[in-house]
């Protein structure tokens, strides 16, 4: 069945029988008898044939995304029991929210290919849900999320907090003004531009709810599809926003930006790291190890909150 499932799948997305018999080394005749096979122990067609193409029909993308599936965990079960002899070795398919990989995953693994050599790391960044379905349906073998999820058959740990602050540039007027008064409420900054990211983004959601918390609703708001263009526009004084402390902290070293006090912040959201199984291949467990180890989740500090002047 396993042969029958890697040709199956090679014929599926190559959409070639003379293809598929290159990859594997045999003959056509020989792929073809394979998906007959499969075809006769499934008790249905699941390719369309013609002269001019090979498709899948109905029956057959049910069986090739399951059939995906099957070989993933067939791969990991391998890995499990060569790792009850063996070292830390082999791919790992890592997936994370936009925050969290963009900023905080790249020193995590740095520090994972410079302990464990063998492991080979691939990185899928996304938002919260697609991680958490590619992790349930055994594409990626950790997710590292925030907020909530459906997948509720996903193992999950809660990692560590984010705190959201809002951030100014230091010669911004409201930044000046912070290191001479109390804490301002957020609804007087309503009037402000406010830049933000997309609708459907971590960091969009959890400024929509700290500006429903505060009871406002912004006169100005700019959009971006990303971080960087965000926070170069709130250096440039081009406008405010809510983002990560973990984002900004290049920017607060280098005394590019500034923390407004805030009454009620940071917003402090948090992240977890989900398995799709309670078995771990050896690469898996010390990649989670470093994530609980590492000092970059230590958690948003007073002594960081404001302004640093350059």
């Amino acid at each position: 069945m396993d042969t029958q499932l890697q040709i199956f799948i090679t014929v599926a997305e190559k959409q070639s029988f003379s293809r598929a018999a290159e990859i594997h080394h045999m003959t056509q005749p020989a792929v073809s008898q394979y998906i007959r096979s499969l075809e006769e122990e499934i008790g249905v067609r699941l390719l369309e044939r013609t002269n001019k193409y090979v498709r899948l029909n109905t029956a057959g993308d049910i069986v090739y995304h399951h059939a995906k599936e099957i070989m993933a965990l067939y791969g990991k079960m391998q890995h499990l029991v060569d790792d009850l002899t063996n070292k830390a070795s082999g791919t790992l398919a890592i997936g994370a929210s936009y925050t969290f990989g963009e900023y905080v995953l790249p020193h995590i693994l740095a520090d994972l290919k410079a302990r464990y050599p063998a492991i080979i790391p691939t990185v899928t960044i996304g938002n919260t849900s697609t991680i958490a379905q590619l992790v349930a349906r055994h594409k990626l073998d950790v997710g590292i999320v925030e907020g909530q999820f459906q997948e509720t058959k996903l193992i999950s740990e809660e990692l560590a907090e984010d705190a959201m602050v809002v951030v100014c540039s230091p010669s911004s007027p409201l930044a000046k003004s912070q290191k001479e008064t109390a804490p301002i409420d957020l609804k007087r900054l309503e009037n402000e531009m406010w830049i933000c990211r997309e609708t459907g983004s971590g960091t969009r959601e959890a400024m929509d709810t700290v500006f429903a918390k505060h009871g406002m609703s912004p006169a100005s708001v700019m959009h971006f599809s990303s971080t960087q263009p965000i926070k170069e526009s709130v250096e440039a004084g081009l406008g405010i926003s809510l983002l990560s402390y973990w984002s900004i902290q290049k920017e607060l070293k280098h005394g590019e930006l500034c923390v407004l006090h805030i009454k009620g912040l940071p917003y402090v959201r948090t992240f977890s790291v989900v398995t799709g199984t309670p078995f771990q291949t050896k690469a898996l467990e010390v990649f989670i190890d470093l994530l609980r180890e590492s000092k970059l989740l230590a958690p948003f500090g007073e002594e960081n909150h404001g302004c640093i002047d350059s």
